[in-house]
């Protein structure tokens, strides 16, 4: 009778069996608005599962729940997903499965932040081009985490217990964003990709720079190592001198001097260091009027000098820095 077509309309969106699956419009825990009928809601529901995804589904929001752990097969029957959002959940390591991810082949951006991982999850697919394990439990990255990523650009790893990661970026041929903030570092990766233009390393251990490692990257453009133990004596000559290098964050680290960078840098923050003097040499090489640096920001408050220590050959040499904050 028509009275209970209701109910019968109601155990119809929630039966998930293969057969019917296709008829399985949106679940009930989530929305799937009219205007955006790819995607699906289900962000800040207390769901603790994954709920069924149907096939036209491309975009997922998945965020601050209790999810703990997904199992393979969950997104079998949605492999057109592009994008897959899981940040803020209680994502274990340990119960996902291994094949969680294989299959969607058009995945383009997967957030994982912001959870309980201890490692990379396996298998990824290749077409990811947006990773996002930051704030996670992860220590080790190994070699196989990456594999064939060949269309990874952005990969964010800050806020984890990382000590070292060898080789690991090596085959991330389109990786172009390397963030590794809040680790526990000691030394700065090696054998990045060379089409990295932005590293960030803040909040680590590291205490050194390697000589020529600059040069290595040519597309290499914003650097921080703030919140580092960089010293004078970890710093070969030069070794910023990169005529690559737009900004440079070198602050709260315990640097006596001031590095000799670029003239086309524009941005040097050297705030909280204990550097003694103020050399002009470190920005422009001779005393050419027409030599001049393209520092457009400089930060060197915090540190042992004073407005004083700043010659007035400053005004040539720094013709663009607005403001030198002592």
């Amino acid at each position: 009778t028509e009275k209970f077509q209701w109910l019968s309309r109601l155990r119809g969106r929630r039966w998930q069996a293969s057969w019917q699956a296709e008829e399985v419009d949106c679940p009930l825990e989530c929305d799937c608005p009219s205007n955006f009928p790819t995607a699906m809601y289900c962000h800040s529901r207390n769901l603790q599962h994954i709920p069924f995804v149907p096939s036209h589904i491309k975009y997922v929001y998945l965020q601050r729940n209790w999810i703990t752990g997904i199992q393979d097969g969950v997104f079998d029957n949605a492999t057109s997903l592009v994008w897959v959002v899981l940040f803020h959940n209680q994502l274990n390591s340990d119960k996902i499965g291994k094949n969680v991810f294989s299959k969607l082949k058009n995945l383009d951006r997967l957030l994982l932040d912001h959870n309980e991982l201890t490692h990379v999850p396996a298998n990824l697919p290749k077409s990811i081009t947006d990773l996002r394990l930051d704030h996670n439990k992860i220590s080790k990255v190994l070699p196989s985490s990456f594999e064939g990523m060949v269309n990874l650009t952005t990969l964010h790893l800050q806020g984890n217990e990382i000590e070292d990661v060898g080789g690991v970026f090596e085959g991330l041929k389109s990786l172009t964003t390397l963030d590794m903030r809040k680790n526990k570092l000691r030394k700065i990766p090696g054998n990045l990709p060379e089409l990295l233009q932005q590293l960030y390393l803040g909040f680590n251990s590291i205490e050194s720079v390697p000589a020529g490692f600059f040069t290595k990257y040519p597309q290499l453009q914003f650097v921080r190592l703030a919140h580092n133990k960089v010293t004078d004596k970890g710093l070969p000559s030069n070794v910023f001198n990169v005529s690559t290098l737009v900004e440079l964050d070198l602050s709260f680290n315990k640097l006596e001097k001031i590095p000799v960078v670029s003239k086309n840098l524009e941005y040097l923050y050297l705030q909280a260091n204990k550097i003694k003097e103020f050399s002009l040499r470190s920005f422009c090489g001779t005393n050419d009027m027409t030599d001049f640096s393209k520092l457009s920001v400089l930060r060197l408050d915090a540190n042992q000098i004073s407005a004083g220590d700043i010659p007035a050959e400053a005004a040539y040499c720094l013709r663009r820095v607005a403001f030198i904050d002592v």
